[in-house]
């Protein structure tokens, strides 16, 4: 069988193992060097390309179906518990938590539950509603039901690395976020980052409020293609009276992007997260569609923005 390998950054270092492990079992491999951002970007056009049969994608679960062969292969990682206690100090008075991890740490929540249970708390978890898969889990695009759960619980644990996974949820979210990261062994409140990126899309939709030619931006990625609601905005945009146009790319090239000197704004219709984490990748304003809807409200009502609003 011809088989194309796909590994995110943190994984490549481990590609040739993997391909020479299938090729001694008669395989022929092919390993992408191209760069993913998650299942949401798989390597199917290559895998077509060079008349791959299957497509294996490490670090992720299955992020939606896909007319393709793909094996997934997650990432499990045994991230030391001994940092737990000191999230207690940071939960007290807290008696109802909601638990959140990653994929790559699902087969220890029951130990984590556990942890917290004994201590005498209620732990829920968050059910998927998108592309996530198993309850607990949060993706960097899909946070599950935490809206609807922050109206019951006294704060929420999240059991990780890094933030670009939690950030979601935390900005879905109003009451206390407990960062417990087993890698760098710190517990640490994630709070005070609400109100700065809040502060940020109001300075995005107060930019954008003159904006009168706005680029439309569109990946071809699998897992992020959405020409729909790109038609949508534009047609929303023109009825305002401004001039907009849909941009396409499968990565988008912020250099490139800036180099559009025409546009006085960008609209993200592909990784929900673009929209948060590269605004500063472009010299112009790049909202969401969310944002594009209050500026063009806004823009309607003659009002400045809302300064309690949210993203």
């Amino acid at each position: 069988m011809r088989i194309l390998l796909q590994f995110p950054e943190g994984l490549k270092q481990e590609a040739l193992k993997h391909a020479k492990k299938l090729e001694s079992e008669g395989n022929e491999v092919i390993i992408s060097a191209s760069p993913t951002f998650g299942a949401c970007d798989l390597a199917i056009d290559e895998a077509k390309k060079v008349g791959a049969e299957k497509l294996v994608h490490f670090g992720h679960s299955e992020f939606h179906h896909v007319d393709f062969n793909v094996e997934y292969v997650p990432y499990l990682i045994d991230a030391p518990l001994d940092v737990l206690p000191e999230s207690l100090r940071q939960l007290e008075g807290m008696r109802k938590i909601c638990l959140l991890t990653t994929v790559q740490h699902l087969h220890q929540l029951d130990a984590i539950r556990r942890f917290y249970e004994e201590s005498g708390r209620e732990v829920v978890l968050n059910r998927p509603n998108g592309f996530a898969k198993a309850n607990g889990q949060i993706l960097g695009c899909d946070d599950g039901n935490v809206m609807v759960i922050d109206r019951s619980v006294d704060a929420f644990v999240y059991f990780g690395g890094g933030i670009f996974h939690p950030l979601g949820a935390l900005l879905q979210t109003t009451k206390p976020f407990l960062a417990v990261d087993p890698f760098q062994r710190r517990v640490w409140r994630m709070d005070e980052m609400r109100e700065t990126y809040r502060k940020r899309s109001r300075g995005k939709i107060l930019s954008s409020l003159k904006s009168r030619n706005f680029g439309i931006l569109v990946s071809t990625k699998n897992g992020q293609y959405n020409m729909n609601l790109a038609r949508i905005l534009k047609k929303r945009i023109e009825s305002a009276g401004i001039t907009a146009a849909i941009l396409i790319s499968n990565t988008l090239d912020f250099e490139s992007i800036n180099n559009m000197l025409e546009f006085d704004a960008f609209v993200n219709t592909a990784c929900p997260r673009i929209a948060i984490d590269d605004t500063d990748r472009l010299r112009k304003p790049l909202l969401s569609a969310n944002e594009l809807m209050e500026v063009l409200k806004l823009i309607k009502e003659g009002q400045k923005p809302r300064m309690n609003g949210g993203l």
